[in-house]
């Protein structure tokens, strides 16, 4: 998770829980032990949509990061916690420390990019990441995003992630459904090709349109 507030769930992963709590008071637990173990079955249907040079962005400790690795595929994860950059280092794959909207390797040439853990919130603005991750990508790449299930609806504002007693900085966040990536996809020059579920997990298929 890319937003530098997530640092304190990785720092303290050995809380009772760790939750995701907006401003408007809804909070959703976070899977933090998910994060830190082996990449789940689900994420198996984004692993085999990628064929090309795949940037990883908001790779927390790096379980997609090293999955894609295995699959053969360069790869290399973006996050701003120093934290979760060390611990996908530690498992054998390629991380870099920064700000998704500042410069990162190779812009304009990654074959595929990709949001998941709901990443789609970083910084609070979905259409304005969205075309961020269009600049990245290469004429004919793709972004593979985790998405809320249809009719969960929308939210944007600011947020903080809650480890046992610990509370850490707020930060811009966002939330979005099925129904609504189409408006900020088109925003941002990208088409939606596919919507497919995996358990009770969605997933979308973003080309460049």
């Amino acid at each position: 998770m890319t937003a530098d507030g997530f640092g304190t769930a990785l720092r303290h992963r050995d809380a009772d829980a760790h939750w995701l709590v907006q401003a408007d008071g809804t909070r959703r637990r976070l899977p933090v032990e998910r994060w830190h173990g082996p990449a789940e079955p689900a994420t198996a249907a984004v692993v085999s949509r990628c064929a090309g040079p795949t940037l990883d962005l908001g790779c927390g400790p790096g379980r997609l990061t090293v999955a894609l690795a295995r699959a053969g595929l360069t790869t290399v994860g973006v996050d701003v916690s120093a934290r979760a950059v060390a611990l996908t280092r530690e498992r054998g794959a390629v991380a870099v420390q920064a700000d998704l909207f500042d410069p990162l390797p190779a812009e304009g040439r990654w074959r595929h990019v990709v949001l998941l853990d709901g990443n789609i919130g970083i910084g609070g603005d979905p259409a304005r990441l969205l075309r961020r991750c269009r600049e990245l990508l290469r004429p004919d790449g793709t972004v593979l995003v985790e998405l809320d299930p249809p009719g969960s609806g929308t939210w944007q504002g600011r947020a903080r992630v809650v480890s046992g007693r610990r509370r850490g900085p707020s930060f811009g966040w966002a939330r979005l459904d099925t129904r609504a990536v189409h408006e900020p996809a088109a925003a941002a020059g990208l088409v939606v090709r596919e919507l497919h579920p995996a358990g009770r997990r969605w997933f979308a298929e973003l080309a460049v349109g």
